[in-house]
């Protein structure tokens, strides 16, 4: 099964590469009100993945990732709209130069070829995934978590008729049906028809697909994100972006999961944090210091360093000075989103610089990072990895490069 779609997926990408940009963004808007006049079966199909999570006992945080509505099914085709505007990442002139010899050499940005994605109980990706490698130039094979296999296999479904509709091979999406684990072992090991793997998800899939791919792996990060409120912080503002990074949606890897507050200002700003995060209920787990200032605040255990809980609980510690935040970061971060709040800009430069993530924040939320409001449309993941890209996977990153040499009879 993996054979032939691996078959089908390399034709459709010698086609693919060689479309224009208006026939691509024809058929990224053709997906888009395909998406819209479906919406109400998908949704339907979405209930009954939500109806099995629920008897599996899927946990809330889990339920909201899974969900879809007409509301985030009218984000999701605004998404792609917003991507079909953008500027063809493929055919930029990345360079030119002219050897003494004469020949002509211009390197250009050109599609990758074959994209896998694997990625858990997040429907959206099916669409987001496909969207961002069809305007790249690149064929895509899904596979989703089996918690969202209605809700995948009816939007790919909408998105493959809209592409034939649109003159474009189906084949540009394929999903896997078989949710079956030992075929996703398979398509790890595809490096005949599969030239690049992307795994979306938790800590325990990332890891999986980094240990066991043959293919190669651009790997987006589990996120473990901090805050930390410098003793020079606006203690209602660092409460205000706590309570964005942590509570707007905990399912998310851009969501906050420790705080880190400056000894010199703990015992003004951890009440105040505290009651802002009481509103939703959120779960305190901190040190003795932290707990002396927070008797409700349920005793930390190591576990707790570095955890991503993706849900409605916080790990929080007092720390001496900046440098100890950093260090506590860089120890314990994924290398995702970090924020410093504060109003000292000398402390800020030095936490911009000195802390290792995709993204560093100065006053604001961890929430920010996504390819949407980096204004990339929609993004595949966020790379944890220094090559070959770090930070929200957008159109840009989807690309590889070749050089095109041109010449008028040069032997070496």
């Amino acid at each position: 099964m993996l054979e032939e779609i691996g078959q089908r997926a390399k034709a459709a990408s010698r086609v693919l590469a060689c479309v224009g940009t208006e026939e691509k963004n024809s058929a990224l808007l053709a997906i888009a009100d395909a998406l819209d006049s479906e919406a109400a079966w998908i949704v339907s199909e979405n209930e009954k993945d939500l109806a099995a999570g629920r008897e599996n006992g899927l946990s809330e945080a889990l339920l909201d990732r899974l969900a879809l509505n007409k509301e985030r099914i009218a984000g999701i085709t605004d998404s792609i709209r917003r991507v079909a505007s953008l500027p063809d990442p493929v055919g930029r002139i990345l360079s030119e130069t002219e050897r003494p010899n004469g020949l002509r050499l211009t390197k250009v940005s050109v599609p990758i070829g074959v994209i896998a994605v694997i990625y858990e109980a997040r429907p959206n990706v099916t669409a987001d995934a496909a969207v961002l490698c069809l305007k790249s130039g690149n064929v895509v094979i899904l596979r989703g978590g089996k918690e969202a296999i209605r809700s995948n296999i009816a939007i790919s479904e909408v998105m493959r008729r809209a592409l034939a509709g649109a003159g474009l091979p189906a084949d540009c999406v394929q999903l896997i049906h078989d949710t079956d684990r030992a075929v996703t072992q398979e398509l790890m090991r595809l490096k005949k028809y599969v030239d690049v793997l992307i795994p979306r998800g938790g800590a325990g899939l990332i890891r999986a697909v980094v240990e066991q791919a043959t293919v190669p792996v651009i790997e987006t990060g589990a996120g473990t994100c901090h805050v930390y409120v410098d003793r020079a912080a606006n203690i209602e503002m660092a409460a205000e972006i706590i309570y964005n990074a942590k509570t707007s949606r905990p399912s998310v890897c851009n969501a906050a999961e420790c705080m880190l507050v400056h000894r010199a200002v703990a015992a003004q700003a951890l009440p105040v944090i505290a009651a802002r995060l009481a509103e939703r209920h959120v779960e305190i787990r901190g040190t003795d210091e932290v707990r002396q200032l927070l008797p409700a605040a349920v005793p930390a255990t190591e576990d707790d360093w570095g955890k991503e809980y993706n849900d409605y609980i916080m790990a929080a510690r007092i720390v001496a000075d900046e440098e100890e935040a950093i260090s506590y970061i860089n120890r314990y971060g994924t290398g995702h989103s970090e924020c410093i709040v504060t109003e000292d800009t000398a402390a800020a430069e030095h936490f911009l610089r000195a802390v290792d993530a995709a993204a560093v924040y100065h006053n604001a939320s961890t929430r920010f990072t996504d390819g949407g409001e980096f204004g990339m449309g929609a993004e595949i993941g966020i790379s944890t990895q220094k090559l070959h890209v770090r930070g929200p996977i957008g159109l840009e990153e989807l690309t590889s490069m070749k050089y095109i040499v041109r010449g008028n009879g040069q032997v070496r």
